[in-house]
């Protein structure tokens, strides 16, 4: 086999099965991402291995460096898997005249390296198909390994993924996942507003803490369902990686923004608390290599050092070589370029994490630190609209519709802490039980089982007094309807249930529990994926019943919302049985679920979008229903 014809076997071979999924691109260019060593004990090691393949010119570009401690004739082995399957496999002499190297024949003692650009004859590049350019992170993985002639002794092995520069981790999504969210916050604070203006003073207060619900999809429901994308991102199975690049889109909802600055301060905050940085820190981070549990890697930074051969000098003869410093050309390869680097295997939620550049003991501070930047920022914004009121108050005609805000700042604060709390309740479950299992700072341990028992506390606390409210009512009036009618209960409750009908206002504890259930499983059984999966099923399903048994809230639109939200849920934790490994699922299989999956988690996204956008025209035409009931009976 000629050398150009096996390199371009393997570009062909690599990407042919890769039409099991769907992407977009412009550029037509395949890549190696990353190397990685596969030997132990290498006599032969490279530095620097990149290789591209331009379609649009049908070249193949190189660049290689490394040493070798010997002087050594090597067979050469190449082979090709692309998801999970092995697709390729070639052995071939250097020194033949057929296969004929003249860079491996023999390997050079000493530093060598190669840089160039080889043409590829049309043949070879037509049967390259074209939409292997446009799948995002196609799972290729070529392997090549150089063996002693005389003993048969492996002397180097060097393994890099293939691929087409596209992955579905695109900055872009992240901002329209914000975006939508952020719609969904607009059009919950047009209702309060239009709820305000239509029910006085007094009700202006009840607006601000109880319109988060009544319009579906609300920002509460927006922001969940973004959660419930990232956490099944978090579960410990053998995602495929087009999936798991889907579900890091949406850490942002579960306070993880990649943050270089803060995590080198939670890094100092760690090592003055007990924390060990040698394997669990930003720095060390960068310089690692992730290895999923499904082979694949991910390049955080630089990747330096690794035992390798250098086959990539295969593609061709017009390019530039030296060996021991002495060039044939004009090399700009640096061979003393070394640094060594470290392969980390990562699963679960370590490696949602890690992906996102956070290093998996510093989830909790991360999160904590967003929070409280979250708090800060909501207070800050009240008291501007109050000292904004207060001036208003004192130089012009104040609306009597916003005297209740006015009068209300600290009541306010404390119902906006409260919704951000009731927002984030199963995520902080998850990585505070995340914190105790895997963190190592006592300091940080210590203020995940303080915010915890807080939050938990704050949550009890209200539904011990509903409920307690709820039985005085109904021992005295016969009924909890005042829940609803009472503006006194409705300005300090509704918060927890006015989304729902009044029969069944007590919903919201339920949906507490399963808040909990979902981070108290996720985190406590990470690395366990049957364990996980079938909990999270369990979870699920209990509140779809629920949701169809008793269809609770007041608005039908709003049952059919969250219906079809929690069958989507279901319906996404058991595609997720296919990537437990237990199971034993081929690997394209898993591709061709992963991709489903996405399909269907972006057309729900879409549609909730598409509904903000519509109600965003209904919020100032309807009236808050409760809000309404009440002034038919003249007490708003």
């Amino acid at each position: 086999m000629a050398p150009k014809s096996w390199q371009h076997g393997l570009l062909r071979t690599a990407l042919a099965v890769a039409v099991l999924a769907k992407g977009v691109m412009s550029t037509e260019i395949l890549q190696t991402s990353g190397f990685s060593s596969c030997n132990t004990n290498s006599s032969v090691s490279v530095q620097r291995v990149n290789i591209s393949y331009n379609n649009d010119n049908k070249t193949v570009t190189f660049d290689v460096a490394g040493t070798s401690s010997k002087v050594q004739n090597v067979t050469a082995v190449l082979n090709v898997t692309a998801y999970g399957q092995q697709i390729y496999s070639n052995s071939f002499d250097p020194c033949a005249p057929g296969t004929f190297v003249e860079q491996l024949c023999p390997v050079p003692a000493g530093t060598f390296a190669a840089k160039g650009t080889q043409a590829i004859p049309k043949q070879y590049a037509d049967l390259v198909p074209s939409i292997a350019f446009q799948i995002p992170d196609i799972a290729a993985m070529a392997t090549l390994q150089l063996r002693a002639k005389d003993s048969g002794e492996k002397v180097a092995c060097i393994q890099s993924q293939v691929t087409n520069g596209k992955t579905a981790s695109i900055p872009a999504v992240s901002y329209v996942a914000a975006g939508v969210a952020g719609a969904a916050l607009v059009l919950t604070g047009v209702s309060a507003v239009g709820a305000v203006v239509a029910g006085g003073s007094a009700a202006a207060g009840s607006s601000a803490a109880g319109g988060l619900g009544t319009i579906s999809p609300s920002f509460t429901e927006v922001f969940g369902w973004f959660q419930g994308m990232a956490m099944n991102g978090m579960l410990s199975v053998q995602y495929p990686q087009v999936y798991r690049s889907f579900a890091k889109n949406f850490g942002f909802s579960t306070g993880l923004v990649p943050w270089v600055g803060l995590q080198r301060s939670i890094d100092g905050f760690r090592n003055m608390t007990g924390g060990n940085l040698t394997t669990d820190s930003v720095d060390f981070l960068h310089n690692a290599t992730l290895v999923f549990d499904d082979g694949s890697t991910n390049n955080t930074a630089l990747k330096i050092k690794r035992a390798v051969a250098h086959f990539l000098v295969l593609s061709g003869r017009d390019f530039e070589t030296s060996i021991n410093g002495t060039s044939d050309g004009n090399s700009t390869s640096d061979p003393n370029s070394t640094t060594e680097s470290i392969r980390v295997a990562v699963n679960g939620i370590q490696a949602y994490v890690n992906e996102l550049s956070i290093p998996s003991a510093n989830t909790f501070m991360t999160v904590l630190l967003i929070v409280a930047i979250v708090i800060a920022a909501i207070a800050v914004g009240i008291l501007l609209v109050k000292v904004i009121l207060e001036f208003w108050a004192l130089f012009g005609s104040f609306p009597k519709s916003l005297t209740g805000f006015r009068k209300h700042y600290w009541g306010s604060i404390a119902r906006a802490i409260t919704s951000l709390i009731l927002l984030l309740y199963g995520v902080w479950v998850l990585y505070c039980i995340f914190q105790f299992t895997h963190g190592d700072s006592w300091a940080a341990k210590t203020l995940a089982g303080v915010t915890l028992g807080v939050f938990t506390g704050i949550l009890v606390f209200f539904s011990w007094k509903i409920w307690w409210t709820a039985r005085k009512l109904k021992m005295a009036e016969g009924d909890a309807s005042a829940l609803y009618d009472d503006k006194d209960i409705w300005v300090k409750y509704s918060l927890f249930y006015e989304s729902y009908k009044k029969d069944y206002w007590w919903i919201f504890v339920p949906t507490i529990l399963y808040m909990f259930a979902k981070g108290f499983t996720l985190a406590a059984a990470d690395g366990h994926g049957m364990v996980q999966t079938i909990a999270q099923l369990v979870i699920e399903g209990i509140m779809l019943i629920l949701l169809l048994w008793s269809r609770p809230y007041e608005r039908k639109s709003s049952n059919v919302i969250n219906i079809v939200i929690q069958v989507v849920r279901v319906l996404s934790v058991v595609c997720i049985l296919v990537f437990v490994e237990e199971f034993g699922i081929a690997q394209t299989t898993q591709t061709v679920t992963g991709v489903v999956l996405i399909a269907v988690q972006s057309t729900l996204t879409g549609v909730l979008a598409i509904l903000i956008a519509w109600n965003a025209i209904v919020a100032c035409c309807k009236e808050n229903p409760h809000r309404k009931r009440r002034k038919e009976m003249g007490t708003s």
